[in-house]
């Protein structure tokens, strides 16, 4: 899960929102933290679980790594005006999606984790026109 963040974070950048779906130990946080590893960051990557959002500031990009894990209602989400972080200037990454409902914005990508007996496996979807660019360019970049 390291490398690949690693490797789909020189195809990310500002504007995009990315929900990471997947039980618990799936490899959700791991992910995050090859991306904000490929992007540069260098200092310890910790998991949102507690905060519901860590901040990384990367050069001039801000990249927001929220976990909703721990919300009981959708309007946690609202309450916790979590809303001004998904604009042009920043990367949102969302752990715990379903956990806000369909106040959140629209997902670019959804990656859906899942553990295998040997490892794990991650679906891509689109949801977005940006999110489709973005996929290919990754896919352009690695050859698959």
């Amino acid at each position: 899960m390291l490398d690949f963040g690693k490797t789909m974070a020189a195809t990310l950048h500002a504007g995009l929102i990315i929900y990471l779906i997947g039980n618990l130990g799936a490899g959700k946080t791991t992910f995050a933290r090859g991306i904000l590893h490929g992007l540069g960051y260098q200092h310890i990557v910790k998991s949102p679980t507690y905060n519901l959002v860590e901040i990384y500031k990367i050069s001039r990009l801000y990249l927001y790594h929220f976990d909703f894990y721990r919300f009981n209602d959708y309007f946690e989400w609202e309450e916790a005006g979590f809303r001004e972080y998904f604009n042009s200037d920043s990367i949102c990454l969302v752990e715990w999606p379903e956990k806000a409902g369909d106040l959140l914005p629209v997902a670019d990508l959804q990656l859906f984790f899942n553990m295998l007996e040997t490892g794990r496996s991650v679906e891509i979807r689109v949801g977005t026109e940006t999110g489709k660019q973005c996929l290919k360019h990754w896919k352009n970049q690695n050859n698959v």
